[in-house]
């Protein structure tokens, strides 16, 4: 039989299309020990945060906080308990909060403390829990102050497409030894997001984390194509499930959700592979000021993080090799 390999940006749709057409001729193939195509950048797989490392084979990462800088006081006490958590369990965890939420539907919606006083308080975090940090921009403007205090700077979903502000996100955060984490926009394909990893590469940083976090189902209502986790992560970079931003409910003054659902795709998400998991928490959030109805109680939190480090356990087990179709890979000798 002679050798064969798959190119990069064949990988996710030959193989999930013709798996389903042919299933008679198959062999066995570990993904790992295909080479990367000529001398491309690729990016790195497992990211390091710190002493964290997300991707292939590694622990499961998580991303969690409350949705918005509402106070110090909140945000120390989420922080406070998520590093408890991590310590007791021997998690890894990186705290997340918004200083502004942009995007915020209604003129009159909270959207944080603004950029100067929010990184304070992110870093007030750092210097309290030593957990490591993740905020959003959106701005290009904002993408070096956030770089500076923060290990992993995000772009929301909307902006993704955006190429000043993924230039100067992955600019700032290489400068910094940072992550880039990219969310998937809700009306973009997932084998599209490999012109947002070329670009983050082009712009010189390889760390890049992409985000699933939903795609649009006619209007106010998100659905999640879990076939996105395998797609995403044939690009090279680690994939994270966003939980609670999956369940809201677009649309009306303010965002709706079905937190109650969180635990179901989460698990599901796990159990398709994804390397870590993103969920919005706060200890009261019937009482929050920003994605209330799908953050989880803070409370509620440990129980569901168990349940997930014994499913990432089994997915890493089953996904050493997989199944592929010979006539969906392509001969690289005689």
């Amino acid at each position: 039989m002679s050798s064969t390999t798959l190119t990069d940006y064949d990988r996710p749709t030959r193989t999930t299309n013709r798996l389903a057409e042919n299933r008679s001729n198959k062999i066995r193939i570990d993904f790992q020990s295909i080479p990367k195509k000529g001398k491309e950048r690729v990016p790195n797989n497992p990211v390091s945060i710190g002493s964290s490392r997300c991707g292939r084979g590694q622990p499961l990462l998580f991303i969690a906080g409350p949705c918005v800088i509402e106070s110090e006081e909140i945000v120390l006490e989420v922080a406070k308990r998520l590093a408890d958590l991590a310590a007791s369990r021997d998690l890894q965890i990186v705290f997340k909060s918004s200083f502004d939420k942009a995007n915020r539907t209604s003129v009159d919606s909270y959207r944080g403390p603004g950029i100067q006083r929010g990184l304070e308080i992110l870093a007030k975090v750092r210097e309290t829990t030593g957990l490591r940090l993740l905020t959003d921009v959106h701005e290009s403007a904002q993408a070096e102050p956030a770089a500076e205090v923060c290990d992993i700077v995000q772009i929301p979903a909307f902006l993704a497409r955006q190429t000043d502000l993924v230039k100067a996100v992955a600019e700032a955060t290489a400068r910094h030894g940072g992550v880039i984490n990219v969310k998937k926009p809700q009306f973009v394909a997932p084998e599209d997001m490999i012109h947002v990893v070329k670009k983050c590469e082009a712009f010189g940083n390889t760390n890049v984390l992409l985000t699933e976090r939903g795609t649009m189902f006619g209007y106010g209502r998100l659905v999640n194509d879990l076939r996105c986790i395998p797609v995403m992560q044939s690009f090279g970079s680690p994939v994270i499930f966003d939980a609670t931003h999956s369940v809201q409910l677009p649309g009306g003054a303010t965002t709706g959700g079905r937190r109650d659902l969180v635990p179901f795709l989460s698990r599901a998400a796990v159990a398709s592979g994804c390397d870590g998991v993103f969920f919005e928490t706060h200890p009261h959030p019937e009482r929050a000021l920003s994605d209330g109805p799908n953050m989880i109680p803070l409370q509620e939190l440990p129980k569901l993080l168990d349940q997930l480090v014994r499913l990432r356990t089994l997915a890493l087990e089953f996904s050493e090799s997989i199944w592929v179709s010979t006539d969906c890979i392509k001969s690289n000798s005689s």
